[in-house]
C-alpha cells in the first residue's frame, strides 16, 4: 500500500513537471511568436529566437533584435567560408569564369560581414550613451544591415548564371537565401525595437 502510495506521488510529480515544462514552453513560444509577427519569414524567425525564451526568461526586443542580428553574422561567416572554399577549389582547376562569378561574390559577402559585424556592435550600444544618440545608433542600423541585405542579393543574382555548376550554384544559393532572409527578418525586428522604445512612458516623459 505504501509503495502504490509513493508511485502515485512519484507519477503526480511527474506528471505536474511535464505540465510546467508545456506552460513555459507555451508562453514562450506565444511571447517569441508575438515579436515575429511583423517578419517576412515568420517560422524562420521563430526557430531563431525560441531557443533563447523560457517563462521566466522572456528576451527584450533589443535582445531579440541582438540575438537576430548576431544569428545573422554566424550564417554570413558561414557563407564567406564556404565560397571562399570553392573559389579556391575553381582556382585550382583554372576555370576562369567560375572563379571570377566567385570572386565577385566574395566581395560582396565580405562587405556583409563587415555591415553585419558593425551593426552587431552598434545595437549594443543603444541606450548605453543616451536618448541624443539612439537616433544615429538606429540610422547606422539599418543602414548597414540594408546594405548587407542588398549584398547578398546582388551576390545571388550574380551566380545565376552558366559560369558556376549547377550543383555548387543551387548549395551556394540556398545559403545566400537563408543570410538573405536572416537579416530581412533582423530589420524587421530592430525596426519592432525601435517603435517600442520611443513609445514607452519614460521616452514620452523623461
Amino acid at each position: 500500500m505504501a509503495q502504490m502510495t509513493l508511485s502515485l506521488l512519484a507519477l503526480s510529480l511527474t506528471i505536474l513537471c511535464f505540465l510546467g515544462t508545456v506552460e513555459s514552453r507555451s508562453r514562450a513560444r506565444t511571447y517569441i511568436e508575438a515579436q515575429c509577427r511583423t517578419t517576412l519569414y515568420f517560422d524562420l524567425c521563430v526557430k531563431t529566437l525560441l531557443p533563447y525564451a523560457n517563462k521566466n526568461d522572456l528576451p527584450s526586443p533589443q535582445k531579440l533584435a541582438q540575438i537576430s542580428l548576431t544569428t545573422c553574422l554566424a550564417k554570413t561567416r558561414f557563407t564567406k567560408a564556404y565560397v571562399d572554399m570553392v573559389a579556391k577549389q575553381l582556382n585550382k582547376t583554372k576555370n576562369p569564369g567560375e572563379y571570377q562569378a566567385l570572386e565577385d561574390c566574395l566581395r560582396q559577402i565580405n562587405n556583409g560581414v563587415n555591415q553585419i559585424t558593425l551593426s552587431v556592435k552598434e545595437l549594443q550600444q543603444m541606450g548605453k550613451d543616451g536618448e541624443e544618440k539612439f537616433s544615429w545608433h538606429e540610422s547606422n542600423v539599418q543602414s548597414w544591415v540594408s546594405a548587407a541585405l542588398t549584398d547578398a542579393t546582388t551576390c545571388m543574382d550574380g551566380i545565376l548564371g552558366d559560369e558556376i555548376g549547377s550543383k555548387r550554384k543551387s548549395m551556394i544559393k540556398a545559403r545566400f537565401l537563408n543570410v538573405k532572409q536572416l537579416a530581412s527578418n533582423s530589420i524587421a525586428l530592430f525596426s519592432r525595437f525601435t517603435a517600442r522604445h520611443r513609445a514607452s512612458p519614460a521616452i514620452k516623459n523623461p
